[in-house]
């Protein structure tokens, strides 16, 4: 049964999930409702919190296919539960993908194709499910209209905005995602789907898709209410108001009650207001009317939220925003989709190749693929800013997928549901609050004892016992530690930089690695034409400034340049990719598009032309002056029209155009994109023999090589055949024309930064989509790779012809000095042979490489990335991966891009930054309004600073936790308590302003060297809190007992008079009895010691450099902690009787308090000591310090004296402390030490590493020596 009712959801997706079926049990319900009784609800909120104790506890096992109830668990490293209930629907029909015409009217058997969907019909209520429409009355009245059809029982549940149904084909749920479900060719899109949908048939898949409508429900404030306040943090805090109450501890009830109506009120606003802004964002323009075609070829008008896959929706001339995602199928678009990809370039978009048409039937057998053809999708969110048609016929796309489904559907739950953080700071914290929880047993347990021993009453064991539980726990603890995160989202927002994911803010101060984007991020966006250089005959030409010349307007290397472009005018002004525009501009041409009026006249060709200046043009010698003006008029014009397009793709990293003079038959087609792509396309008899050698020579200067062709195409090439046939059969046996040669300069703050970044330890890398040896130069430019390191390039090849997959070495260029190759090493620093000579050397590879190492040497791939710098012709998945890899081997990574095709590293990297304002941004955790790379630093600067005070805050509301069950736990010895106001004092007065003022320091100024610790469970952070508890215990116990053994000391009375105060006995005599024995000596002792101790370890704890500014500057702080101080001196040395009296403490002789004041002196004497000196000087930096990078292959900064200082006692300490070699936690430093010993790393040049299919010793592949 275990494996039968075990099935994954989503198998291989990122949202992967186990799917356990259940049935509902009645004799377990009563039970578990018994004992909810029992336990006074207790049950029901833990079966609340703990779903799958809820399903496990009322409900047996059984087939997912029988299963009324479904137990969900993500396979990802957060394991958590879900529960989901199952419904059962009547429908017409199985398969929301066949005609209603079509249906069989009996019951098909469980496993039949035509039926996925589809159970076996069963009694009205089978398995205890009561069958019913999905979509209420719509569905009633389609089954009743197709009455003799015998209906389905379609089984579904939904999770997460999305419908799963069970497929008796597969044997388990599944969600429907769109048309693609069908694996559609090209052809069948054009041929089964073009003519659209009738009524019933678009109400029939309506009742599987449902409504077109990204639903974000912003809840009522009631259902927030509800799901904040049975938060486990809410209900225990309702369980200490219940406990306070009883034991009359009034004000501090309402105290609490106060805060935490209060932070309930705000975290219901800040909820609020973030789903609406999140519906907002998605409603605006959502639901619009669009006109579908019927498949009686009418057009009705509907509203956007009714259209469901298969519709055929008529894109209207004057643009729209896309309700859905949708092939193109006829026309072309231009269209804006900065929403997905953070890009404001338009895009054109064009109409599905229809290869059956053009003859093709082996093209016709390529499944449609929104991904593989997203040059013809039109994704939902993205603006429509144009369009093109034709004589006779609209433009028309067809309906893949709605709602959830589609693009921008996906994007939104991202953003409803995200993955928590996995963070070892919340991890530790959770630890940390057990061992509280455990020290509050402790307590608990031994005050149980001492009462029992003293024979108190029942009743107050109870409550005395309860509550040295809650006073261990303390009830701002949520609040103070999120103030830090608020304080340095605020100072982030001040510099331009803004946060949708507050808690990432504290990741980003652990951020060892950044990737950065090439262009747009380390350099400018725009291009300068540097030059061009042509070719003919084979043979290059001299580099040339410009193409704007009279003898070339009418070579095919102009034209080229002039045609070979996706720029379009958008109110008159020409836009586009800037590249093409920068070239286009450098031609001096005129592009020209016809208007809506005169697109209807033309036939089905693209309505684009352009045409040389007239002054540009060469007149004609033979022509007489008489006749020169009229006859000039009658000359046919020089112009080009553009026929076809065939868009750049970054997969193919090239784009071609079929255009044809004006007043020629046959056709040219013209290609740019990637030198190496275009040269492999071209006949090698028209590349010169030098090409590879002029190419290394431009990218190692850093410029941006683009590469013309231009074929002439066959006269049998009509103008329709041109607009159906495959690029593949235009992209060959071109002629290669030349390079064009753009320079791309880098941003002023580029280098800076990156130094601050490598001074800092902070490895940077770079991710770009450009030529490799282009990169190089840039990281060189830049500082990313020193002038003296060695670059090695990684060209990986795939499997072929029987040989297996391998790795060529070579060097990227010749080192500036002769070395032996066996001196590179990244190797870990021995720090008894600290004066060894290192050369540094740095990896490179494309793409293609990337993805050959990724699947045939993944061990390798792992030790690449730990000094790869650069990865060059990297596709937009590619960029993620690589964040995956060097997040598996234990990197905290940093993404900084412009937007554009970054966005899905953005969301992956733990410190994600976009530079693009646009609503692209959504995706990542962080917008810098400022276009350049000075935002990492500063960002990195917060985040440590705010994980500092996660830290001191963290640390400092344990110590009063202890502090006061220190206090309560001595005075429960003398049948004792603190005060109600006493309490009130300290969690409100101190407490409350110290936490939330400690906070406010500013970071640091600079990136230091190191890092701040990850977690609570370290070390140095646990020896601190250990050392401080120690001292606050020995001091107040001190006081404790000393206070006793004073020659004044008698057990207090309203009688005593232990400051010689007769005159008041009158008025004591009426004084009330103190039942919970709250003023006495010892507590007016304790109270005063503890109160001090709070401020003690708060400007103990509260750290400034290296991560933060000091705490003087901290004006808040400072004025709280002198204001606490003073008044705490006050009311020890010049008592006030109302003070007294309102805080419940007595009057002693003033020498006790001169003693106390010794106390407490010292006790801050000591914890100053302890911290400052012992922990930060002498253990922190000598013993526990676990960031030198230096050891483990990162570049390692210049030492100071003080450093050198430290490097000689680390060592000392290490031989006595660590006698054994110290193995690194951390994935990559354990790596660059296992490589410091392999004699054959780095790989040598001239080498060539191969793949063994059977690999032997756990090795998957070897290095050999290439003769």
């Amino acid at each position: 049964m275990e494996k039968e009712s075990l099935k994954l959801l989503n198998k291989g997706e990122e949202d992967e999930m186990e799917l356990h079926g259940y049935r509902l049990c009645r004799w377990r319900l009563a039970l578990v409702g018994l004992g909810v009784l029992c336990t006074g609800g207790f049950l029901l909120l833990l079966l609340y919190w703990m779903p799958e104790w809820c399903v496990k506890s009322t409900c047996t096992r059984t087939t997912a296919r029988d299963a009324e109830v479904v137990l969900l668990q993500t396979t990802d490293e957060f394991r958590r539960w879900f529960l989901a209930k199952v419904r059962v629907m009547l429908a017409p029909g199985s398969n929301p993908f066949h005609s209603l015409e079509t249906q069989t009217t009996s019951t098909s058997s469980p496993s039949s194709p035509s039926r996925p969907f589809s159970s076996p019909m069963s009694p009205p209520l089978a398995n205890g499910h009561t069958p019913h429409p999905s979509d209420g009355s719509p569905a009633q009245e389609l089954v009743k209209r197709y009455a003799d059809y015998q209906p389905s029982q379609i089984r579904y549940f939904t999770f997460h905005s999305t419908k799963y149904y069970w497929s008796d084909a597969k044997q388990n749920f599944e969600f429907l995602n769109g048309l693609e479900d069908l694996q559609l060719s090209c052809s069948k899109v054009h041929s089964e789907h073009s003519r659209g949908l009738n009524q019933n048939q678009q109400e029939y898949r309506r009742l599987f898709f449902g409504m077109n409508d990204i639903a974000v429900k912003v809840p009522s404030v009631f259902k927030l209410l509800i799901k904040e306040v049975l938060n486990p943090f809410y209900i225990f805090q309702l369980f200490s108001v219940i406990l306070w109450s009883a034991d009359e501890y009034y004000f501090y009830a309402m105290a609490i009650v106060l805060m935490s109506v209060i932070s309930i009120a705000t975290s219901l606003y800040t909820i609020k207001k973030q789903y609406i802004m999140l519906h907002d964002m998605v409603a605006a323009h959502s639901i619009v009317r669009v006109s579908v075609c019927r498949a009686n070829n009418d057009i009705d008008e509907v509203l956007s939220t009714d259209l469901v896959p298969g519709d055929v929706m008529v894109i209207p001339s004057n643009g729209t925003i896309m309700p859905c995602d949708a092939v193109l199928i006829s026309g072309t678009c231009i269209v804006n989709e900065s929403m997905l990809t953070g890009e404001s370039v338009p895009v054109t978009k064009t109409n599905l190749p229809n290869p059956l048409g053009s003859g093709d039937r082996l093209d016709s057998e390529c499944a449609f693929n929104t991904e593989e053809h997203k040059r013809h999708t039109l994704f939902c969110g993205t603006d429509i800013i144009q369009t093109r048609f034709y004589t006779g016929e609209l433009v028309k796309a067809v309906v893949v997928r709605t709602g959830f489904s589609t693009a921008k559907g996906q994007l939104v739950r991202s953003i409803l549901y995200p993955k928590p953080t996995d963070f070892k700071l919340y991890r530790d914290a959770y630890l940390f609050l057990l061992c509280l929880v455990g020290v509050a047993g402790i307590g608990f347990i031994y005050t149980i004892i001492l009462s029992v021993m003293k024979k108190v009453p029942a009743g107050t064991i109870v409550i005395e016992s309860l509550d040295i539980i809650t006073i261990t726990v303390p009830p701002a603890l949520p609040a103070a530690m999120t103030a830090g995160i608020m304080y340095a989202r605020r100072r982030l927002k001040q510099i331009g930089i803004f946060c949708i994911s507050p808690q990432r803010i504290n990741i980003c101060g652990q951020i060892n690695l950044v990737c950065f984007d090439k262009t747009g991020t380390l350099t400018e966006d725009g291009l300068d034409l540097w030059g061009v250089q042509r070719v003919e005959n084979g043979r290059f030409h001299l580099s040339e400034e410009t193409a704007y010349k009279e003898n070339l307007v009418k070579s095919q290397f102009v034209a080229c340049m002039a045609t070979c472009h996706s720029l379009t005018k958008i109110e008159g002004q020409l836009s586009g990719d800037p590249l093409d525009l920068k070239m286009f501009e450098a031609t001096g041409w005129i592009l020209e598009e016809a208007t809506e009026e005169e697109t209807s006249l033309h036939n089905r060709i693209m309505p684009t032309v352009v045409r040389p200046p007239k002054q540009l043009l060469p007149q004609d010698v033979s022509i007489s002056a008489e006749q020169d003006m009229e006859l000039y008029e009658l000359s046919p014009a020089y112009e080009i029209g553009v026929v076809r397009q065939f868009p750049f793709s970054s997969a193919l990293q090239r784009m071609s155009v079929v255009v044809r003079l004006l007043g020629e038959k046959r056709m040219d087609a013209y290609m740019k994109g990637a030198p190496e792509v275009v040269a492999s396309l071209c006949k090698k008899d028209t590349v010169p023999a030098n090409f590879a050698d002029i190419l290394e020579d431009y990218t190692k200067e850093g410029f941006r090589v683009i590469a013309l062709a231009h074929r002439r195409l066959e006269s049998k090439l009509s103008w329709h055949k041109v607009q159906n046939i495959n690029r593949d059969h235009i992209e060959k046996n071109m002629e290669f024309l030349g390079l064009i040669i753009m320079q791309n300069k880098l941003k002023t703050e580029t280098p800076g930064v990156l130094k601050d970044l490598q001074q800092a330890h902070i490895r940077t890398v770079m991710v770009t989509g450009d030529n490799m040896l282009t990169a190089i130069s840039v990281a060189r430019d830049c500082g990313m790779i020193p002038p003296q390191d060695t670059v090695i390039i990684a060209d990986a090849l795939s499997p072929h012809d029987g040989q297996s997959a391998r790795i060529k070495w070579r060097y990227a260029d010749r080192p500036c000095k002769s070395t032996r190759l066996e001196e590179i090493n990244i190797s870990l620093e021995d720090v008894c042979h600290g004066n060894k000579t290192q050369e540094q050397f740095h990896f490179a590879m494309n793409g293609k490489s990337f993805a050959v190492i990724a699947e045939h040497f993944p061990d390798m791939l792992q030790k690449l990335v730990l000094h790869g710098t650069v990865f060059a012709r990297m596709a937009p998945d590619q960029k993620t991966q690589l964040i995956e890899t060097l997040q598996g081997v234990d990197y905290y990574v940093g993404m900084c891009g412009d937007g554009a095709n970054d966005c899905g590293a953005l969301k992956r990297a733990h410190g994600g930054i976009s530079l693009s304002e646009l609503e692209a941004s959504v995706a990542s955790p962080f917008t810098s309004r400022t276009p350049n790379i000075s935002c990492v630093p500063s960002l990195i600067r917060e985040g440590r600073a705010a994980l500092i005070t996660s830290f001191c805050v963290f640390k400092f509301m344990a110590l009063y936790s202890i502090i006061q069950y220190i206090s309560v736990t001595l005075l429960y010895s003398i049948s004792s308590n603190l005060g109600d106001f006493q309490f009130l004092f300290i969690d409100i007065a101190i407490i409350l302003l110290i936490v939330f003022t400690m906070s406010l320091n500013p970071a640091w100024t600079e990136l230091v060297s190191r890092r701040p610790p990850s977690g609570l469970i370290s070390v140095p952070l646990l020896f601190s809190v250990l050392a401080q508890i120690i001292i606050c215990l020995g001091f107040q116990t001190v006081a404790f007992l000393w206070v006793k053994e004073q020659p004044w000391y008698t057990v207090w009375s309203p009688m005593s008079d232990v400051c010689n105060k007769s005159s008041h006995f009158s008025d004591l005599n009426h004084t009330e009895i103190d039942e919970h024995n709250i003023k006495n000596f010892e507590n007016t002792s304790v109270f005063y010691v503890s109160s001090f101790q709070y401020l003690i370890v708060a400007i103990v704890f509260s750290k400034g450099k290296p991560f933060r500014q000091p705490s003087y500057k901290n004006w808040p702080f400072v004025v709280s902690t002198l204001v606490l101080y003073i008044f705490l001196f006050f009311i020890m040395f010049y008592p006030i009787d109302t003070i007294d009296e309102f805080l419940e403490i007595v009057c002693v002789p003033f020498d006790w308090r001169i003693k106390l004041l010794l106390v407490i002196g010292v006790n801050a004497v000591v914890s100053v000591i302890m911290e400052s000196f012992i922990l930060d000087i002498v253990l922190w930096k000598l013993v526990f310090s676990r960031d030198r990078q230096s050891s483990f292959g990162v570049i390692p900064a210049a030492p100071t004296p003080q450093g050198m200082f430290d490097l000689r006692a680390y060592k000392c300490l290490a031989r006595l402390c660590c006698p054994h070699k110290r193995i690194p936690k951390a994935r990559y430093m354990h790596l660059a030490q296992e490589l410091s010993v392999d004699p054959d790393w780095p790989p040598k040049p001239t080498t060539t590493t191969e793949a063994k299919p059977y690999p032997e010793s756990g090795s998957n592949f070897h290095i050999g020596k290439t003769l």
